[in-house]
């Protein structure tokens, strides 16, 4: 067992016993019906996927409405990595193989009806976002001893389940109403979804605007705001002027000189979040002998073309952390691999050994439209040292099903900002098999299948480290930075949620926001 999933067993435990002595933090009494309404600008499109536990795509966009619609049996909270929520607590057989889980009593979908065993199996069932084969291909079988526990018998121990499960590394452990789903189909319930989460559905106007409103029938505590707009805002320049205007409360993503001008501006607040979000260059063509990215010596050269301190230092105000891996440091089982340089000279010199002296043209540089204003000071490094490329911005729903289904070439913007630990994000993205990468290495896809079942600790970890070295040593990636994103939020607000939980980087929990009394 990995030493974080040990803290995370061990402090569940804790959790578990003081539920057991005193209660798991009761509902709080409500002193007054919850008022006012809260306003948030999205600098991406809302779809009606990102409503839905079953298709999270190894990205942490769909938690921000997740966190409001829907509750997991666990997930990361104030101080907690893993905290017990519509389960109560959980525990491990001594051969790894069983895990069971107790379901909170009491607890309620937003139609009125009682989160079951049942509901649990289902969602699980139902599951199809990242990591659903692996999470499929480990688990026997799904148990319902009662409508009050849940049962998952291994195939064979796995050390990273209540990873996978527990947290936002997958979607698996949300639940949605069985009975509903079933009765108003697949489509009906991205239309107009119900869930057991402290806000339920009002309306929703594709590409414009999200509404929803507090639910009193939560079980952690009635929220205080009433009403959460969520509203699509992609112009970062109209998000700060909304902002100023007092239009919305929470402005996310602003870059650069906004970020300064927020900090100039009367009542504004710059609030950076530091989150587990990397993100990096992926060389799709690596694989193809065809491609100038099969040459080592061409990745290697883009790699010392980008000078990622001075992209810090424009994008985020030197907030975010360079890095040299696309694995989180905060991530368990990290190894922090030596830092390639920003040498521009040694680009140059690389790309003529490679036989480009005059450079070469690198065709598209596919990125998600959000991350366009992230990608275009990647793009001018690169092109000063002779790789020529042209920027394609997706929409993010389209630019992740394109991804997904490997229909991008040359470069993609790759980042991930879900939580887990070193070989969750291996697995998604650098293992042949995983449901992101282009092509693999026999070398690397063998120690990833013996790291799955080696459940000596030492050992894992060290084929673990040994994997990461070798990405490094075959320049596999150009790792960017581990972004710190940066809000800002109005006058009107007491308590924003931003950094509330830990390496996550939106608003939560939302029954803790608070408006300024009037």
């Amino acid at each position: 067992m990995s030493r974080r999933i040990q803290q995370i067993v061990a402090g569940v435990a804790a959790l578990t016993s003081a539920a057991l002595t005193h209660g798991f933090v009761p509902r709080e009494a409500r002193a007054e019906a919850p008022a006012g309404q809260m306003t948030w600008a999205l600098h991406f499109s809302l779809a009606p996927t990102l409503f839905e536990p079953a298709e999270t795509p190894g990205l942490i966009t769909p938690f921000m409405i997740l966190y409001a619609l829907h509750d997991a049996m666990l997930k990361p909270m104030p101080g907690k990595s893993m905290a017990p929520s519509l389960a109560e607590s959980w525990s491990m057989s001594p051969d790894g193989l069983v895990y069971e889980l107790v379901l909170r009593k009491g607890v309620r979908f937003h139609n009125g009806e009682p989160v079951t065993a049942e509901d649990v199996k289902f969602s699980f069932e139902r599951y199809r976002g990242i990591s659903a084969k692996v999470l499929k291909d480990k688990v026997a079988a799904v148990e319902t001893p009662d409508p009050a526990r849940v049962r998952f018998r291994l195939k064979q121990a796995w050390p990273d389940f209540m990873t996978f499960y527990g947290t936002p590394a997958t979607g698996a452990g949300w639940i949605v109403p069985k009975k509903y789903v079933e009765k108003v189909g697949e489509e009906g319930f991205k239309k107009h979804p119900i869930g057991a989460g402290p806000y339920r559905f009002v309306s929703f106007n594709p590409g414009v605007e999200l509404v929803l409103e507090a639910f009193d029938g939560y079980w952690r505590k009635t929220p205080t705001v009433k009403q959460l707009n969520f509203k699509v805002v992609t112009d970062i320049a109209t998000r700060l002027a909304m902002l100023k205007r007092g239009e919305t409360d929470i402005a996310y993503a602003i870059t650069g000189p906004l970020g300064e001008e927020v900090r100039r501006s009367p009542g504004l607040t710059l609030q950076p979040t530091p989150f587990s979000s990397t993100h990096w260059l992926v060389f799709a063509d690596q694989w193809d002998a065809g491609s100038p990215w099969h040459d080592r010596r061409v990745r290697l050269a883009a790699t010392h073309a980008v000078d990622r301190q001075a992209v810090n230092q424009a994008e985020t105000l030197g907030f975010s952390k360079i890095t040299s891996s696309i694995i989180p440091t905060s991530f368990d089982i990290y190894s922090q691999p030596p830092m390639y340089a920003y040498d521009p000279a040694k680009a140059r010199q690389l790309l003529t050994e490679a036989g480009y002296p005059k450079g070469f043209d690198a065709g598209d540089f596919y990125c998600d439209a959000a991350a366009s204003s992230y990608g275009e000071p990647v793009l001018n490094f690169l092109q000063a040292a002779g790789i020529r490329t042209r920027l394609r911005p997706l929409e993010r729903a389209a630019f992740l099903k394109a991804y997904q289904e490997k229909k991008l070439k040359n470069i993609i913007y790759g980042l991930s900002g879900v939580s887990g630990n070193a070989a969750t994000r291996l697995e998604a993205f650098t293992a042949s098999s995983g449901s992101y990468a282009y092509g693999g290495y026999p070398d690397i896809d063998g120690l990833f299948r013996e790291q799955a079942t080696e459940l000596d600790p030492k050992k894992r970890e060290a084929i673990l480290h040994r994997i990461q070295q070798l990405i490094h040593e075959k320049v596999m990636y150009l790792p960017i930075w581990q972004l710190a994103l940066l809000q800002a939020y109005g006058p009107r607000v007491a308590e924003s949620g931003l950094g509330l939980i830990t390496d996550y980087p939106w608003s939560a929990p939302y029954e803790d926001l608070k408006l300024k009394a009037k």
